[in-house]
């Protein structure tokens, strides 16, 4: 398809603000702002060559996302690509953020359902708290997408999509085992019950064991401030484990907080870390003079955000093939940002035009936003 030449509004952002504030009811419901308007990547829109069906085709169609955080670049990068392309299709896009309250996400879902929208996102939280209400959902005839929660058991109707975890794991333990050999003491900064992190996790026990990782230490602390709540934990773990010669970190809020933690502890200069996602802070992180930070495993979540709500238009119009999508990862390097002038997502894009994946859950009816 030809793309258009104009872009998305940043009117658009401060227009969805209204909305965001409208969705809650607490100061603990209260959701906090996505990202600066400013700041936020620009789509581009294809043109149709159809007309839409229905329900588009008179309008007025209401979907609400309900995420367990919006907190952090990959967080607000994904908000800020679902909410361009609700604007290219005209809907009435409804943000709840439970600010890394579970059961204040699985409230949120119960008002989304209340409010009387015709669709729902629900992106990460836990299954236990989730399948209730998304079940709810479905019984009640509004259709459900998931992004990275593992669902499919409690909520076999409703919609999976998810980054190629296993995948994104494996790029950056290949190159980490390349740069470390094997029978080293590494160490880990993770948690278990968050559905990615559950899966990178399988990828990484694998590695230790075939290689011969010794790991000495796992810690971590995923709450609405990751990076700055995990970086103590990370001090704490090296200082008692100082032989480590390697640290994966595969969230990059995470990442953050253990270059964070390294960095106060003189002498852990040569200790090297591997993360997972990628942002604009993260590309500067990466480039630093003296970075540790070695290798990436990365999507656009601009694009994912996107292509999620996509997934769920097609689902409402009865057009989609399939219950699970999955969305491929790119190995990022701390050389490749260096050796060919990589200074933000705008520059990453270009230089791997793979990470647009307009093309994902489309159709001719549906104005894609590209990044």
């Amino acid at each position: 398809m030809r793309k258009l030449t104009r872009t998305l509004t940043a009117g658009f952002a401060l227009t969805m603000a209204v909305t965001v504030a409208g969705c809650t009811q607490s100061p603990a419901e209260q959701s906090a702002p996505s990202s600066d308007a400013n700041n936020s990547d620009q789509g581009s829109v294809s043109e149709t060559t159809a007309d839409a069906p229905e329900p588009f085709a008179s309008g007025g169609v209401k979907i609400a996302i309900v995420q367990q955080s919006g907190q952090g670049d990959y967080f607000q990068q994904y908000l800020n690509g679902t909410k361009q392309q609700a604007e290219a299709l005209g809907i009435d896009l409804s943000v709840y953020d439970a600010q890394g309250d579970n059961s204040a996400q699985a409230s949120q879902l119960d008002q989304a359902i209340a409010a009387g929208v015709d669709g729902i996102v629900v992106r990460h939280g836990f299954p236990d708290t989730l399948c209730p209400g998304v079940n709810k959902a479905i019984e009640q005839g509004i259709p459900v997408v998931i992004y990275d929660v593992e669902i499919q058991q409690c909520a076999p109707e409703a919609v999976q999509t998810q980054q190629s975890d296993a995948l994104m794991a494996s790029l950056v333990l290949d190159r980490m085992l390349e740069d470390i050999g094997t029978d080293t003491q590494v160490g880990y900064v993770n948690v278990a019950g968050i559905a990615p992190l559950d899966r990178r996790d399988v990828v990484w026990r694998d590695y230790t064991e075939k290689n011969g990782w010794e790991e000495k230490f796992k810690t971590g602390s995923f709450t609405n401030s990751s990076a700055t709540d995990t970086a103590p934990m990370v001090t704490a773990a090296v200082q008692a484990n100082p032989d480590v010669v390697a640290i994966y970190a595969p969230y990059d809020e995470f990442t953050k907080g253990t270059l964070t933690g390294l960095d106060q502890i003189p002498g852990t200069e040569d200790i090297k870390v591997y993360g997972a996602d990628i942002s604009n802070a993260d590309i500067e992180l990466m480039k630093a003079d003296g970075s540790r930070w070695i290798a990436t495993g990365a999507t656009d979540p601009n694009a994912i955000g996107a292509a999620v709500l996509r997934t769920l238009v097609l689902h409402m119009a009865g057009q989609l093939d399939g219950m699970t999508v999955d969305f491929p990862p790119i190995l990022v390097t701390q050389e490749m940002l260096r050796d060919e002038d990589i200074n933000n997502m705008e520059d990453l894009r270009a230089a791997f035009p793979e990470l647009n994946i307009s093309d994902v859950s489309s159709a001719d009816w549906i104005p894609s936003v590209s990044f």
